[in-house]
């Protein structure tokens, strides 16, 4: 009866692969040199072929080895991963770690900080869904998602969900460097701006079907997601508000004017980390969520609002 492939027989044929020899491999796992030449003809038995060459006077990997080295890799160190998240499961870890994420957050904040958890916590896989408005909250009460990082909750839905306050976001109305209203010299009136086209972001969850950002132009486009009513911004179909630090560039750069609206309000937008009542995060999402904290509080106050 042949013998089951092992894992053990595995590191020892990537020990000798990556030694030379037989004896070389032995000296590094510790063992005599029978007994790895023993596991290795249990492999190969196993395999129902031969991976080294043994013409020679030390045997060397042939063909067939060669091949089948990376799935040995593969496997030795998918068991690996396998017991390290058991370990951390069983110490109390999440075994997965699932965000869904305003498009509105600053990108940049949250790349630092998932960068910085992928490496405390390397095991630990993570899944990440960038939505708009309703979309984070959607997520989380789909039970898609463990944390939501949102500016839009809803006091709808079957389930109580606990909210953290993180940030302000301020909103600034922009409007293409070659617009029309770019050219008007002064502070814009109310009447102005209805005359012009507006870019309204649209919440499409069944949340909540309304549009975001005060509606003031008669005349409207509606847009689905952040990026591409950004997109139509700069080639100037008409103007928006659009969070600070995703248009500080472009405004830089002479791309798109900040506009100046006489009588009006600073927006701001309050960013939430959500979770569900009685569901609250484990060590690692509580790590990335005091760590998204802190990175905020090192923003500027210009794009950032403590």
């Amino acid at each position: 009866m042949i013998e089951n492939l092992t894992l053990d027989q595995l590191r020892i044929f990537i020990a000798v692969s990556e030694t030379g020899s037989f004896s070389a491999a032995a000296r590094r796992l510790g063992r005599v040199q029978s007994a790895i030449s023993q596991s290795m003809q249990g492999l190969e038995s196993v395999l129902g072929t031969a991976v080294f060459d043994r013409s020679g006077k030390t045997p060397r990997l042939n063909e067939a080895g060669q091949a089948i080295l990376g799935d040995a890799c593969r496997l030795v160190e998918g068991a690996r991963v396998l017991k390290a998240r058991a370990a951390s499961m069983s110490a109390g870890l999440e075994p997965e770690l699932s965000v869904a994420v305003d498009a509105i957050f600053p990108s940049a904040v949250l790349m630092a900080s998932l960068k910085a958890f992928s490496q405390r916590f390397e095991n630990l896989p993570v899944s990440v869904f960038t939505e708009g408005l309703g979309g984070p909250e959607q997520r989380l009460r789909d039970g898609v998602v463990r944390l939501a990082l949102n500016s839009f909750i809803t006091t709808a839905g079957w389930r109580d969900l606990e909210t953290e306050f993180l940030t302000r976001i301020p909103m600034i109305p922009v409007v293409a460097s070659h617009h029309t209203l770019a050219g008007v010299n002064g502070p814009l009136t109310r009447a102005q701006l209805e005359a012009e086209t507006q870019l309204v972001l649209t919440d499409r969850t069944p949340l909540s079907q309304s549009s975001f950002g005060g509606v003031i132009s008669q005349k409207i486009w509606r847009f689905a997601d952040l990026g591409t009513r950004l997109e139509y911004l700069l080639a100037g179909f008409g103007w928006c508000n659009m969070p600070t630090h995703m248009v500080s560039e472009a405004i830089a750069q002479g791309r798109l004017k900040r506009l100046r609206i006489s009588g009006a309000q600073p927006i701001e937008l309050a960013i939430h980390v959500a979770f569900e009542r009685g569901r609250t995060p484990g060590p690692a999402g509580r790590w990335l969520i005091e760590d998204i904290r802190g990175r905020l509080a090192a923003c500027p106050e210009s794009f950032i609002l403590k």
